[in-house]
């Protein structure tokens, strides 16, 4: 374990650890494995918050943690007419979802959780992305850059779906996958100074 690091999070979403590092928190990156199935009838927040903290906890269980950091888990997803869109599992998956956003609003939940030897914590970010009017065209070639591989709801605000976006209300970073706001709340309850 590293001295410097103020915890360990329980992802290897790259986007993450930037994000935590952009807000001066070192983390330790150790991915867990959950089973990320959405439960018959399960709401959309719910069902966010539970993977969230599904993870935190199983990183807490399972990572050998000597210096007793705080471990956190994250979890985003889309929702659009109470449907879920996780990750494509194909690109014809990937282009069925961006027809499905284009020329609307739909709402991106992301939650974040961090388990402690004290307590289990968790907040959840939601907002709304509203996309442009999408050509066929334009949905091929954004495809093709493979950007939209690994994407919950096959874009990346952070990349080159940002042209896509007419607005939103809510967190950017949410979108990104770590909603920093709620983070550095839940930080500060653990003792992590995010200003130091």
């Amino acid at each position: 374990m590293s001295s410097s690091a103020q915890i360990i999070l329980a992802s290897a979403s790259p986007r993450r650890r930037e994000l935590l590092e952009q807000i001066g928190v070192i983390a330790i990156v150790q991915p867990v494995d959950i089973d990320e199935t959405q439960q018959e009838h399960e709401p959309a927040i719910k069902f966010v918050q539970r993977l969230a903290m599904e993870k935190a906890q199983r990183g807490f269980e399972t990572i050998n943690n000597k210096d007793m950091l705080p471990v956190l888990g994250s979890d985003t997803i889309i929702e659009v007419d109470a449907m879920v869109l996780g990750k494509p599992e194909n690109r014809q998956q990937a282009k069925e979802m961006l027809e499905l956003l284009s020329d609307r609003k739909h709402t991106v939940h992301s939650s974040v959780a961090i388990v402690t030897h004290e307590e289990k914590l968790i907040e959840t970010s939601s907002t709304q992305v509203h996309f442009k009017a999408l050509a066929e065209e334009e949905i091929d070639s954004y495809l093709a850059t493979g950007e939209a591989d690994d994407k919950a709801g096959s874009y990346a605000i952070q990349g080159r779906a940002a042209q896509f976006i007419k607005n939103i209300n809510g967190s950017y970073t949410g979108v990104m996958g770590l909603p920093l706001y709620e983070t550095v709340q839940l930080l500060k309850r653990c003792g992590v100074n995010t200003l130091k």
